[in-house]
């Protein structure tokens, strides 16, 4: 649809006719009423117009800034790929022919593209934060290895917010509910049950959430080895900065045991998810702080 959602009785029963013609309804939903359908409407209809706004408060910043001629030098095309990176966001990603689901792929890419957006956007919130000579001056105070592992922390956490996708996209997150043991076992049954094998890594739910579980496990040791090395910083904020993205880290460990137990129930999955664009920002915030070290006052 458009922007405008349904406005009468007449119009909703419309959309829900249309609704009742897709595969999702025929094969999942065929006892869905016209409220229960009003539900997902909404929920589906609110991430586009979401969207939707999103788009426009970058338009008019954007056109509104560069007609005061209040972009700073070099940012022109920074400012432009976040806007492009953001139409791109809003590609159509629904259902196609046969499929009751959103295919697990493009969900990952659309979570994928919205992290990238949301670390560029906060990046340039921090370098904007500085004046330019502060920046050039900390630079040369860069804690290399401290940085690294910042680089390290951001990859990998990125990695797995793309296998969270994948989870959230089979819903394998309901697959499994024991921990530390899957289905009774280290290694979850049936892992290898779909030809060709590569597409097990994308579509069986207990492989997925079983890699999802490893990647988390090892994400949460080398947050303890930044946090470790975060210490010896010259910086206080530097220190604080790891030490908050090993905590947040951990805490989504914690919470995603915890999803795990509950099927994935809707309150606690939604903050797992909170949690992770939490700790994005928060290991973005220690890259930052060890690339671009705080100025000490004599005091200390």
């Amino acid at each position: 649809m458009g922007t405008l959602p349904p406005m009468g009785p007449a119009d909703w029963q419309a959309a829900f006719a249309k609704y009742q013609e897709t595969p999702e309804f025929r094969l999942v939903n065929a006892s869905m009423s016209l409220e229960e359908f009003k539900v997902i409407f909404w929920w589906e209809w609110g991430h586009r117009f979401l969207g939707r706004i999103t788009g426009l408060v970058w338009i008019g910043g954007f056109l509104g800034f560069l007609a005061a001629k209040k972009i700073p030098t070099g940012w022109m095309s920074r400012l432009v790929t976040i806007g492009a990176l953001i139409g791109v966001q809003g590609v159509h990603s629904g259902l196609q022919g046969e499929m009751t689901d959103v295919a697990s792929y493009r969900l990952a890419t659309h979570l994928g593209l919205a992290f990238v957006i949301l670390g560029l956007i906060a990046w340039a919130v921090m370098e904007l934060g500085r004046r330019e000579a502060d920046l050039m001056q900390a630079r040369r105070l860069r804690e290399r290895a401290l940085w690294g592992m910042g680089t390290g922390l951001l990859h990998l956490a990125f990695l797995q917010i793309l296998i969270g996708a994948l989870v959230a996209g089979i819903d394998a997150g309901r697959s499994y509910t024991d921990w530390p043991l899957m289905a009774g076992q280290v290694f979850p049954p049936y892992a290898f049950e779909i030809e060709p094998a590569w597409r097990n890594f994308f579509e069986n739910p207990g492989l997925v959430q079983f890699i999802h579980r490893v990647v988390g496990y090892l994400l949460a040791l080398f947050a303890i080895g930044a946090m470790l090395r975060g210490r010896k910083a010259a910086a206080p904020a530097t220190r604080r900065a790891f030490w908050l993205a090993g905590g947040i880290i951990w805490l989504q460990v914690v919470i995603g045991i915890v999803t795990v137990l509950n099927g994935a129930a809707l309150a606690v999955a939604i903050t797992h998810q909170f949690g992770a664009v939490l700790a994005w920002l928060l290991i973005l915030n220690a890259r930052f702080q060890a690339g671009y070290p705080q100025p000490q006052s004599v005091r200390g």
